[in-house]
């Protein structure tokens, strides 16, 4: 029998919000599921190990990709299968698994829909899902806080990564599978484990979650023209035809930069750093899909 629980980010709002939630799981059967609302989404790894301990088997995200990724970084290695109920500004995770923002079609394939086993990206000991990066993406994430993203949404993107496209470039190293890859000046530095990463954009177009590998992409563009220039091939659908951008793909990745720098993942900062490793976790969490996204 599944045991259910649900993990939600109490500051997101989604249709008729956490009631509704309520309502929507007690019509299909779930009238008494563990429950834990948060406030920062840093504080949700410690209610997932609570209820793996007491025997959840189904875990209810409620919440953006940050939330997410926190919950996926405890549940990974489990037998446990994640929902999501995609209350965030980006939900970039639900959109690339194709599941909607309503919360009575979220409920439906978190208890009855397809499952999928993906792969993680581990960047210094930490997973996440959907990307991972060191310069301007990071940069732009760390100066949009939970204040602005709420107010202005992903918007607010456009404005913090304008702040900085002034900003020095750094010196990166980067080795791929233990060759070197790249070295040289870098604005951005960004890993996916699926196609579509920042703002929605497809970046990598043949990242697929449960391939076994990541994609990495060197931005070398410097100011608004370059940018263009870079963002135009990516709108596009070819990012990898603009001058200032280099891509591969791997298992795992040793980037170093001159200077502390802070980093991302799947949209939440961390603390600066020099070095950052970064690894592929296969088949590394369960995650509940609609029955065209499932397991081939």
């Amino acid at each position: 029998m599944t045991s259910v629980a649900v993990l939600a980010h109490s500051g997101k709002t989604l249709g008729g919000g956490l009631d509704e939630l309520r309502r929507s799981l007690a019509t299909q059967g779930v009238t008494d599921p563990m429950w834990y609302e948060v406030p920062k989404s840093k504080l949700a790894p410690k209610k997932v190990e609570k209820v793996l301990d007491e025997g959840a088997d189904l875990l209810f995200i409620w919440g953006g990709d940050g939330m997410v990724q926190r919950c996926i970084d405890t549940a990974a290695g489990t037998h446990s299968t994640i929902a999501i109920a995609p209350a965030g500004t980006a939900n970039l995770l639900a959109k690339n698994l194709g599941i909607p923002q309503d919360i009575d079609e979220a409920v439906q394939i978190g208890l009855h829909g397809a499952r999928r086993t993906i792969d993680t990206g581990v960047m210094n000991g930490e997973h996440f899902a959907v990307m991972a990066g060191v310069g301007l993406d990071a940069l732009m994430i760390r100066d949009m806080g939970s204040g602005l993203k709420d107010r202005v949404g992903q918007l607010g993107y456009i404005w913090t990564g304008a702040r900085h496209l002034g900003d020095a470039p750094v010196v990166v190293r980067i080795r791929v599978d233990d060759f070197k890859w790249f070295k040289g000046e870098a604005s951005c530095v960004l890993l996916g484990n699926v196609g579509k990463v920042l703002g929605g954009m497809t970046i990598f177009s043949d990242a697929q979650p449960d391939d076994g590998k990541l994609e990495i992409g060197v931005v070398t563009a410097k100011g608004l023209v370059d940018w263009g220039r870079a963002l135009g091939r990516t709108v596009i659908g070819d990012p990898e035809g603009s001058p200032f951008v280099r891509t591969t793909a791997g298992t795992s990745f040793d980037i170093k930069v001159d200077r502390k720098m802070p980093y991302e993942l799947d949209g939440g900062d961390r603390k600066p750093t020099k070095r950052l490793r970064v690894s592929i976790e296969p088949a590394a969490v369960t995650v509940a899909v609609p029955e065209e996204e499932g397991e081939p």
